[in-house]
């Protein structure tokens, strides 16, 4: 057998194959995609407050004004219907501008007890340069959100707005994630 023909009968053969997997892996439980254009629509107000800046608003008045040195953040939740199938993903993190090395941030996310009311509110102490590793970068460096361990995934409530305490320079970014179907059981 020439070349010429091995050649052919090898992508008459890898054609086969990708057909094949391609019907099978379609009669497994495909879902429709999910639309999340919505979660764009819904309006979380969120205010940054310093020492100089600071006004106690009407539904945070009772957190600590933030110290020096600190910024609160405030996001406050609209009121939805299902509330239940929503969740808020919020990072703590820095810009920095890095190059092809992994960099981390250093630092502890405490949560911490209102007391006398027992809301929850969130803050960082200090945010240190972690661990780099050391390669040799040939590529030119380039501004990055640099996150602090890992996502924090909170349950959306309406109810009593999410309250930060962050030091100066670093940042908060959140998202919304919205069920997509209900459970299924394994197995089945």
């Amino acid at each position: 057998m020439n070349q010429q023909a091995f050649a052919y009968a090898k992508k008459i053969s890898l054609t086969l194959t990708l057909v094949i997997a391609s019907a099978l892996s379609f009669s497994s439980c495909a879902t429709n995609p999910v639309d999340n254009n919505h979660l764009n629509s819904i309006n979380i107000s969120s205010s940054v407050m310093d020492t100089r800046d600071y006004q106690a608003q009407e539904s945070t008045k009772m957190y600590p004004a933030p110290t020096s040195g600190m910024v609160q953040h405030i996001l406050t939740l609209p009121a939805l219907t299902n509330e239940q199938d929503y969740m808020l993903e919020v990072q703590i993190g820095q810009n920095k501008v890095v190059d092809c090395n992994k960099t981390q941030l250093m630092g502890d996310i405490n949560t911490l007890s209102l007391p006398g009311w027992g809301y929850v509110y969130y803050q960082v102490d200090q945010v240190m340069q972690g661990p780099t590793t050391r390669m040799m970068c040939t590529e030119a460096k380039k501004a990055k959100f640099i996150v602090l361990n890992e996502a924090l995934t909170l349950s959306y409530d309406s109810r009593q707005p999410k309250v930060f305490y962050l030091p100066q320079g670093t940042e908060l970014r959140y998202r919304l994630w919205k069920t997509a179907n209900e459970f299924v059981f394994s197995g089945q």
